[in-house]
Parts: C-alpha cells; sequence; structure tokens
C-alpha cells in the first residue's frame, strides 16, 4: 500500500500558489511541472497514486491539470486541500489573462510581451518533451504498452482519431487484456487484493447528494443573478449558458473543443472574430494556467464588443468572470464527487489494467502535442528558426539532466526571447 504522507497545510498552500505563477506548457507541461514537483522532488505522493489519480482525470470533462492539482490537494488536506489547490492552481491566470485581454482590446498587441513569448514558446516545446520523456518511462513497463503508446500517436495524427475515443478504446481494451493476461500491461496476476483507505474521508450517498446538491448551487447563481439583473436574452446570460455547456463535452483537454468554441462564437452568435479567436488562443497558450483559459478571453472580447450600454471594460469583465466562473467550477464537483470511489477501486486488478493503458495512449497524444508544438515554433513557411531550436534544446537538457528548476528555465527563455528581438532576430 502507499500512503499519503503528512504535509503541512501552509507548505503546501505555499506550493499551490506558486504553481499557479509558474504552469505554463498546457496541460501535458502542467502535468510535467507535477510530477516532477510532486513525485520526484517533494516526495508527497507516490508514482502509483500520482498515474492513478492522473488516468481518472483524463477520463473527465474540463481541464485535467487542473483537475489533477484538485484531486492531489484532496488527497493531502481534505475537501479545504482541494479547494486551495484548484483555486491557486488557475486564480493568477485569471488576472493575468484579464489585464492581458485589456491590453489586447485597448491597443492591440504589445511587442515586449510578444518578446517574452518568442523566448517562452521554444521553452514549452521543450517541457512538453520532457513529460514525455518522464512519463513514459515509468508508465511504458511492457512491450504491449508502448505498442499501445506508438498506436495512440499514429491513430491520433494519422487517422485524425479524437482524444477522447483513444482513451475509449485503450481503456476498454485494457480491461479486456487485465482479465486474461493481465502481465501484459504491467499488472501482478494477484493484484486485486484489497486496499485501505488513506484517504481524507471515505464515499457515501450522503456525501454525494451534498456535493452535487452545492455544486450546482454554486454553478447555477450567478447565472440565475444574471437573468434577473440583465434579462434572460442578455450577452451575459447567452455566453454563461454556452460555456456551462462547453464545460460538459471538454473530453480531451482544450484543444478537442476549440471548434465547437469558434463555430458557436464566431460563427453562430459573432461574439468576436476568427482572427481575434486565434490571438486568444496565442494568449492562452503562453500564459500560465490551463490553456481553457482562452474561454475566458472569448468572454471577455465578447462582452467588450457588446456591452448592452454598460461601459466597455466593466462589460468584458463580467463576461470574463461568468465564463471562467462556468468553465472551472464544475471540476471540483468532478473531483470531490468522484475521487473516494477511484481511491476504493485502486487495488483492483482489472480496473488497474484499463488505467495503465490509458496512461500509455496520453504518452502517445503528449508526443503528438510536442510534434505539433514543435512544427509551429520551430518552422515557418520560408525558414527553420535556429533560436528556437537552440532554447528548446537548452531548455530540455536543463529540466533531463542539469535538474535546472522549472520556474529559471521559464524565465531564463523568456529573457533570451527579449534579447534576440532586441537585436533583430524576433516580432520587436
Amino acid at each position: 500500500m502507499s500512503t499519503v504522507p503528512t504535509v503541512a497545510f501552509a507548505d503546501a498552500w505555499r506550493y499551490w500558489v506558486r504553481l499557479g505563477f509558474v504552469n505554463f506548457g498546457g496541460p501535458t507541461g502542467q502535468i510535467a511541472m507535477m510530477h516532477r514537483d510532486l513525485v520526484d522532488e517533494r516526495r508527497w505522493i507516490s508514482e502509483e497514486r500520482f498515474l492513478h489519480a492522473l488516468n481518472y482525470c483524463v477520463l473527465l470533462p474540463g481541464p485535467e491539470a487542473q483537475q489533477l492539482a484538485i484531486y492531489v490537494g484532496w488527497l493531502l488536506h481534505g475537501t479545504l486541500g482541494g479547494l486551495v489547490a484548484g483555486i491557486g492552481f488557475v486564480l493568477p491566470s485569471v488576472f493575468i489573462l484579464l489585464a492581458l485581454s485589456w491590453v489586447y482590446v485597448a491597443y492591440g498587441s504589445v511587442p515586449l510581451v510578444a518578446a517574452l513569448f518568442y523566448g517562452l514558446k521554444p521553452a514549452v516545446v521543450a517541457i512538453v518533451l520532457e513529460a514525455v520523456v518522464r512519463i513514459g518511462r515509468r508508465a511504458l513497463k511492457t512491450r504491449l504498452l508502448v505498442a499501445v503508446a506508438a498506436a495512440s500517436y499514429l491513430g491520433n495524427v494519422v487517422l485524425g482519431i479524437p482524444f477522447p475515443v483513444i482513451v475509449a478504446l485503450a481503456t476498454l481494451g485494457g480491461f479486456a487484456i487485465g482479465r486474461v493476461r493481465p502481465a501484459l500491461v504491467g499488472v501482478a496476476a494477484n493484484g486485486g487484493g484489497p486496499v485501505v483507505l488513506d484517504v481524507p474521508v471515505a464515499p457515501t450517498w450522503s456525501r454525494a447528494l451534498t456535493i452535487v446538491g452545492v455544486g450546482v448551487a454554486l454553478w447555477l447563481a450567478p447565472i440565475v443573478a444574471l437573468v434577473v439583473w440583465r434579462g434572460p436574452g442578455s450577452m451575459f446570460v447567452q455566453e454563461a449558458l454556452f460555456f456551462s455547456r462547453a464545460a460538459m463535452v471538454t473530453f480531451g483537454g482544450a484543444y478537442a473543443v476549440l471548434g465547437y468554441i469558434r463555430d458557436v462564437a464566431v460563427e453562430h452568435y459573432g461574439w468576436l472574430s476568427a482572427g481575434q479567436m486565434m490571438d486568444g488562443l496565442g494568449l492562452a497558450e503562453t500564459t500560465p494556467g490551463p490553456l481553457i483559459m482562452v474561454t475566458q478571453f472569448v468572454g471577455f472580447v465578447g462582452a467588450w464588443q457588446h456591452p448592452e450600454g454598460l461601459p466597455p471594460w466593466l462589460a468584458g469583465t463580467i463576461g470574463a468572470l461568468i465564463t471562467t466562473w462556468v468553465t472551472f467550477v464544475p471540476c471540483f464537483i468532478w473531483i470531490f464527487l468522484g475521487a473516494p470511489y477511484i481511491e476504493r477501486l485502486r487495488g483492483n486488478r482489472h480496473l488497474t489494467a484499463a488505467l495503465s493503458a490509458v496512461t500509455a495512449a496520453v504518452v502517445g497524444v503528449i508526443l503528438n502535442l510536442a510534434a505539433v508544438f514543435a512544427l509551429h515554433t520551430f518552422f515557418s513557411a520560408d525558414r527553420v528558426d535556429v533560436f528556437a531550436l537552440v532554447v528548446a534544446a537548452v531548455a530540455f537538457l536543463a529540466l533531463q539532466r542539469w535538474h535546472v528548476s522549472m520556474p529559471l528555465v521559464i524565465a531564463g527563455s523568456a529573457g533570451l526571447g527579449v534579447v534576440a528581438s532586441m537585436l533583430g532576430g524576433g516580432p520587436l
């Protein structure tokens, strides 16, 4: 049995708040960062517990990295720990992206910000590649799991199979193999014994009903308030309802739902243009926090451009905050509701086999994401960006071989971007 160590709440609180300011790199980079911090360096959670939690979060709608933070925070300090971890993970990005969104609509692009991002993007590629190496080294324990990762990569790249379908196929395949040959997916044949729960609470029906009731009430309360204040046809109510629906279908992370958001926000409602949508994605990709924060940008710009008689800055702020609220509140519901049951199933051999296959499939998808990031970072229509290649290589070595801390790598890469831009090699 792997137990959760005793960790001072103050230490955990400081870590989650700091993580909120440095969790660049999208979900894969953020998961790699937490793995490095929580498993390898601080040893607050075991490898087995981390991967078990990750596999559950991958199956949920919403940003899996933030949900993983909530899960670990809950394991360490119960409901309060999960709240602190989840809020700390996302709150800094709320204010950072709110400020950048205001600068964007008021003044257009800012050269200094573009220069910082120019150095940051290759560091993001390095973070994602390090995630492939770090998680793959531990998760791909058998040849069959390596084959699953390869099939996941090829299915995603060549056949265009959506990530949720890949996860579903891996789950079913792993479960079936676990019933007949569990060793093929790295599970001991006699590994189905009971597990002693060393978690904050045990699952009960009364607890589940309380979580659902309180969570849904908190989720809907601002929407009801907006209906009363502005009327059911208000722009703010439309945004709240649309992004509430989007929060329920974001399986596979932000990229899987961006097409849906673009179709509705740009084509149906006309809240913003396609170019503005892409600019928002660029801001979300290169600021700390979940990539799904692009929804906050959409909510801000849409309300700014359709203020309904309010000052644009106030309308934009309301649009951004209501969008963020309905996007992230469900994450807490999924984790607080399901985590006790998932922990109880941790010793189940068939479930472990299924989740081992899911982890292998995730490695393949992460590799695909790294390849996409690298393609857009290193190559343009007519040239290879040698600066980006060098920064990514140095950042990868700094993380993988020299064990330099993630914040230093991020800060150093951003600083190099400014220097290169000043010398005429970047966007300044």
